[in-house]
């Protein structure tokens, strides 16, 4: 697969030397279960949206990682880009960049449009989707329809100074996909290179697939990868990836169970130059407060998995916020 439309690492170097360090979340308004209910018309829930948003820009952060979902576009095509403006506007009132994400392996394979189903009590992410959903992924039949998605977003907003960067991919063979899942990738940098938006292109290093993991990093303008480890292993991580010789962003972390906290691990972000994505803003729907498997109906966890605010707008942990403060300048 050629990657003569990937940046040079010069050029990625350069662009990154004219950013902020940028530190951010996953964010899901708490109104919304998945994807779909976050981008249809119906359930687009700015209000919240805009509080929520505040509250990032409250303890420093100028970035926020979002999921688009394809049947939102198939459905309602110029909806879901006014909607997305209208997100982009809401969002730079407070200072913050988005970098959106197309594709998604995890989760629920199952996918329907309209009412989205009511979470299940103590179930971590229990409404979380895929995208596209098991039965559109005949290919090549549905891949025209995909095609037509993402060339139509990534034109609307190819110059938009709002974007942050683009996601093509959330954990490609994830799911129990596996390498089925690696034409869709393939194609998804295709179809971003036709395009070629001004903003960076990216595909996080997740799991130790090397099919996968080297046709990313062959292909991405910026390394991204996830980890949900404790320092030690993050700072080996990093030091490992910086032989791309690209700027790094960690688009999943944080997860307190396993260690990955924000009192030590923001600091090595910080420290290395590193962007990040927490997991997570405000407990919701999405219940990712409970870990990874947690059983339906289980107590309230201590600690909190991912989330960093109660619904009200209060911080998880007072401590976590102010360090978020310190780091970021916002204090």
């Amino acid at each position: 697969m050629a990657s003569s439309f990937q940046w040079s690492a010069e050029k990625a170097v350069k662009w990154q030397s004219d950013q902020p360090w940028v530190v951010g979340c996953n964010f899901l308004p708490s109104t919304a279960i998945n994807q779909l209910e976050l981008w249809q018309k119906e359930t687009f829930d700015l209000k919240t949206i805009d509080q929520e948003l505040g509250w990032a820009a409250s303890i420093g952060m100028n970035a926020v990682r979002v999921y688009l979902h394809d049947l939102a576009y198939e459905v309602d095509p110029a909806g879901l880009l006014s909607r997305m403006d209208e997100f982009l506007s809401v969002a730079s009132k407070h200072g913050i960049r988005a970098l959106f994400v197309f594709f998604d392996d995890c989760w629920n394979h199952e996918v329907s449009l309209g009412k989205q189903p009511d979470p299940k009590p103590g179930v971590h992410n229990s409404g979380w989707v895929n995208s596209p959903a098991e039965n559109q992924r005949a290919w090549p039949a549905d891949l025209a329809r995909l095609e037509t998605y993402v060339k139509a977003v990534l034109t609307r907003f190819a110059s938009d100074e709002r974007v942050y960067g683009w996601d093509l991919y959330n954990e490609p063979g994830g799911g129990g996909y596996e390498l089925a899942s690696m034409v869709l990738l393939e194609k998804a940098f295709e179809w971003a290179w036709s395009v070629r938006p001004s903003q960076p292109l990216t595909v996080g290093l997740w799991y130790a697939n090397e099919t996968f993991n080297a046709f990313q990093a062959s292909s991405s303008d910026v390394v991204s990868f996830h980890n949900y480890e404790n320092a030690d292993h993050l700072t080996a991580q990093i030091s490992r990836l910086r032989s791309y010789g690209r700027p790094l962003v960690c688009t999943e972390w944080m997860a307190r169970k396993n260690g990955s906290v924000v009192e030590v691990n923001l600091s090595v972000f910080k420290q290395e130059g590193v962007a990040c994505f927490n997991w997570g803003l405000v407990d919701g729907k999405s219940n990712t407060k409970f870990p990874w498997g947690s059983p339906e109906g289980g107590p309230e966890p201590d600690p909190w998995f991912h989330e960093l605010f109660h619904p009200d707008g209060q911080p998880y942990l007072e401590a976590e916020a102010g360090l978020f403060r310190e780091l970021t300048g916002r204090s």
